[in-house]
């Protein structure tokens, strides 16, 4: 009978002795009688003929059968239809055993009717049953949580039972590996098979067994053996809690006995294994790691021991190394205490002096010499921040200097030895770089290392929500380690690294997991930080050696406590003069270098590269202007690249006709002249490479209005530039109306500065008395005011001069020159006010080509300190400290003034 006649309505069926059941998938060895052997043989030899396979239906029996021969008991209604795989006859020397048949689980199937049957019935002839099977199992798939569950259950049964094998390691081996199936399911048809071997494999009731058996769909299969698998995980564990508690009434010499014995019967088990052919390999690979493990604790032993004396990290490590030798090696407390040494004794562990390096360093004449030199070939510009590092630098080295010099004084030698060097007492400043993205905050802390000659770590702050982070996790949590500080100075493995915390204006504040930036305030406190306490290392670290770099965006999201703790040194766009020998002297040979060119192969004239700067990028720092760079590079590259392939099949052609055979491309020695490669790129070009310039440069064409000015602003990203304000009178009933996105505090300042000039309207000749509403008289109208640019958000009140000038623009008549523009907060009273951003403004103003601004007193000193000279030199600077100052520099002989009359001056 072959499996593909499985949907006939009988098959000849042998009943399994009880408790044995036969499920899909599984295989299993009966007894038969002599009838039913010659039965089966027959069946093998039909089947034989017809190349089809053997198959037999597998029926268990409901309860266990009693001895009276004539009772009578139930078959289960469900069955499994088995291939019959080998049949073995019993040996000439013992010819009394019975015949024994092994099956192969291939699906189940159900009796018409339940049976009733005798031991008779059992060893009688086999018979023919009517069956049907569950053609609809495969159309039902089971759920994503079910087989979710059943892979937690049946994983948790295997690892039990994986433990229980003890020292038997193929029956470990055949549980991982049924683990292995188990975690690589995919889909419920898997996990249904699959339950079908595990259920068959692991023991469980067989009352259990039969109803499982019995389910014939995926889904249901899958639920109950869940609930099997549960069932047999939780019996497994309360006898090991039962055994565990019986082995803990033992005495303690009946323990030690008992362990020795254990440890005699497993070097018993090493010596066989070592004495069985192949075992040298084995021998040599165990003693390896044994003398490996060795090595290792007496590294950490001789650390431990190298550690100053009395410190408490030596005191630490010792009481931790004595608990190390006192706990067993394969204990889960032996490596948690081995890793935390390991991380106690990695991390250097400030002594009683500076690193040789430092020390090497200082001793040095030209020390600060090579560090600006150092500082001024890694970044051009940033005199403010260079000057503020050599002052640090500075003092480090008389420091160390006063230092040797009193050490010199108590020593019978001339000066301090390298093995007792100096103690220095540096509490480092916390430096606090602030700018816009791409001015080099990150690239100078790099620089500021190599000036100092100490290793560089870098600490991303940006995102960090939880406090562990920053402090470590405590060792009584799972998989704890140290913070990032700790590990920072583990790889730095100095104790004076340059540390640059990144983007601490993007910590988080305040969660379920504490707050990173009160952790960082021990950090970067120089008050404090000479005992910074990680949680897993539970030790003080000294922190005063490290110069700690922090980088940042805005001010605005620190929080005070910790911005109290830095010195705040900003760092402003970069002029466009600064942009442009930056290009040439670090982007322009850094984009060759990673596109393969050489410096003679791709050439920017200063009229291309002063359009890329002004025409493709528009920014504070320099990242756009290196992206744009890198595309007209590579835009020559593929040029270069199709000249030479087509100077190489030239000559591939010229040296095939002369026999000489073919040359690599690699061997081929191109010269750029003019005459065959073109290595200029001119601003005409740029278009085609580039595409159609992003920026018109429309601030540059402005036109002499009425009631239009020129005010200055800072973008988003801290890029200054210059913006008009429009505005325009429409019949009306004397309101204001005042569109652009325009923010609360600056909509306040437009309706003071309309205030204002109606105060001053009959002054201005706008009112011919005083006291009139000049947009009320002689008739009505509304004064529409627009910034343009709607889709950015604008607000500040450093536009108020601006508006000003522009209502008192549309009111008189009179314009402004389009080479003017202005800052400046005003108030009631007629005063202007300072505001900020003083530098990023008048570097807009002159990429705009504005000549004269007009700018609060009180900034006079930001002018003097942060604009470059070159900027100064062509701009023309007028300081107001008044609103009427400020409408002279602005307007001059086209603005005509009346004297006041009786006017009521606000005493407020």
């Amino acid at each position: 009978m072959s499996l593909m006649a499985a949907s006939s309505p009988s098959l000849p069926i042998v009943v399994l002795p009880y408790p044995l059941i036969l499920l899909p998938s599984a295989k299993v060895s009966i007894p038969v009688t002599k009838e039913q052997a010659r039965f089966i043989i027959s069946l093998l030899q039909d089947n034989q003929d017809a190349s089809s396979q053997t198959v037999l239906g597998a029926v268990p029996i409901l309860k266990s059968p009693t001895d009276d021969p004539k009772a009578l008991f139930q078959l289960n209604r469900w069955g499994c239809a088995a291939r019959v795989t080998r049949l073995v006859r019993p040996s000439a020397l013992q010819p009394s055993q019975p015949f024994l048949v092994s099956l192969q689980g291939l699906s189940r199937f159900q009796l018409v009717e339940p049976l009733l049957v005798s031991h008779e019935d059992i060893s009688g002839p086999i018979q023919y049953m009517n069956i049907e099977y569950p053609l609809n199992e495969m159309k039902q798939t089971p759920t994503k949580e079910t087989v979710i569950e059943f892979k937690q259950a049946a994983l948790r049964v295997l690892e039990r039972l994986s433990r229980d094998a003890g020292s038997n390691a193929s029956r470990k081996d055949g549980w991982r590996r049924l683990a292995d199936l188990v975690e690589n399911i995919d889909n419920g048809s898997t996990a249904a098979s699959l339950a079908d071997v595990l259920v068959a494999v692991i023991n469980g009731e067989h009352a259990d067994r039969i109803d499982y058996l019995s389910s014939p769909t995926p889904e249901e299969r899958i639920v109950k053996a869940t609930i099997l698998f549960t069932k047999q995980a939780t019996i497994s564990e309360v006898s090991k809690k039962i055994e565990s508690a019986v082995s803990e009434s033992l005495s303690k010499q009946q323990k030690e006995y008992f362990l020795r014995q254990q440890l005699s019967a497993i070097q018993k088990e090493l010596s066989s294994l070592h004495r069985s052919d192949g075992a040298k390999g084995v021998t040599s690979e165990l003693d390896d790691d044994e003398q490996s493990d060795q090595d290792d604790m007496a590294d950490l032993k001789k650390k431990i021991e190298a550690m100053r004396e009395g410190s408490e990290e030596r005191k630490m490590g010792t009481r931790e190394w004595r608990r190390l030798k006192r706990i067993p090696q394969g204990s889960v407390e032996n490596g948690v205490i081995r890793s935390y040494l390991e991380w106690l004794t990695s991390i250097p562990w400030p002594s009683s002096s500076l690193p040789l390096e430092s020390i090497e360093a200082m001793k040095t004449r030209a020390y600060l010499i090579n560090a600006r030199a150092q500082l001024d070939s890694d970044h051009f510009g940033l005199e403010k921040i260079k000057r503020r590092l050599i002052e640090y630098l500075a003092v480090v080295r008389l420091k160390y200097l006063g230092a040797a010099a009193a050490a010199q004084s108590t020593s019978s030698t001339n000066e301090p030895s390298s093995s007792n060097p100096p103690r220095i007492i540096n509490k480092a400043p916390i430096l606090l770089f602030v700018g816009p993205p791409g001015v080099g905050k990150t690239s100078l802390g790099q620089s500021v290392a190599k000036a100092l000659n100490r290793p560089f770590q870098r600490i991303s702050l940006g995102g960090v929500r939880d406090e562990a982070e920053i402090r470590g996790h405590r060792r009584t949590y799972v998989a704890s380690g140290p913070g990032a500080i700790v590990q920072a100075l583990r790889k730095a493995g100095r104790p004076d690294p340059v540390l640059l915390l990144d983007e601490i204006d993007k910590v988080g504040h305040g969660s379920n997991h504490g707050d990173p930036a009160a952790a960082l305030l021990e950090v970067l406190d120089p008050e404090q930080n000479h005992s910074f306490n990680d949680h897993y290392i539970n030790v003080p670290i000294d922190l005063s050696q490290v110069l700690f770099i922090c980088t940042s965006n805005t001010l605005d999201t620190i929080s005070a406590p910790l911005l109290d703790r830095c010195e705040v040194i900003q760092l402003s766009g970069y002029t466009f003069t600064e942009k442009l020998h930056i290009a040439k002297r670090f982007l322009m040979p850094k984009q060759l270098s990673a596109n393969g060119l050489r410096e003679d192969q791709v050439i920017l004239t200063d009229e291309a590269m002063e359009w890329v700067a002004t025409r493709y990028t528009r920014e504070a720092g320099v990242r756009s202007l290196e992206r744009a760079i890198g595309g007209v590079v590579r835009a020559k590259a593929v040029e270069w690249a199709e000249f030479t392939d087509n100077a190489s099949d030239n000559a591939t052609t010229s040296q095939s006709t002369e026999g000489q055979g073919v040359k690599l491309l690699s061997d081929l020695t191109v010269t750029p002249t003019p005459n065959n490669w073109n290595p200029i790129v001119r601003k005409e070009d740029l278009e085609g490479i580039l595409g159609i310039a992003r920026y018109d440069g429309e601030e540059r064409d402005r036109e002499e209005k009425r009631g239009v000015v020129w005010g200055l602003v800072v973008m988003g990203m801290g890029e200054g530039a210059i913006m008009p304000v429009e505005t325009i009178a429409v019949p009306g009933s004397g309101n204001l109306k005042l569109t652009g996105s325009l923010g609360d505090v600056i909509r306040e300042s437009a309706e003071l500065a309309l205030s204002w000039v109606k105060t001053h309207a009959y002054v201005l000749h706008v009112t011919n008395a005083p006291g009139q509403d000049p947009l009320k008289t002689p008739d009505p109208i509304d004064v529409h005011l627009h910034l343009p640019a709607g889709a950015q958000k604008k607000d500040g009140p450093s536009a108020g001069i601006a508006m000003v000038c522009a209502f008192t623009s549309l009111l008189t008549g009179a314009t402004v020159p389009t080479n003017i523009a202005m800052t400046g907060e005003v108030t009631l009273r007629g005063r202007v006010t300072p505001v900020g951003g003083i530098k990023e403004k008048v570097l807009g103003a002159h990429r705009a080509r504005a000549t004269k601004l007009i700018l609060p007193y009180a900034n006079q000193k930001d002018v003097e300190l942060d604009v470059p000279k070159e900027v100064k030199a062509e701009m023309e600077f007028v300081f107001v400290k008044t609103i009427e100052e400020g409408l002279k520099a602005a307007f001059g002989r086209q603005l005509h003034w009346r004297k006041p009359g009786r006017v009521v001056e606000s005493r407020l």
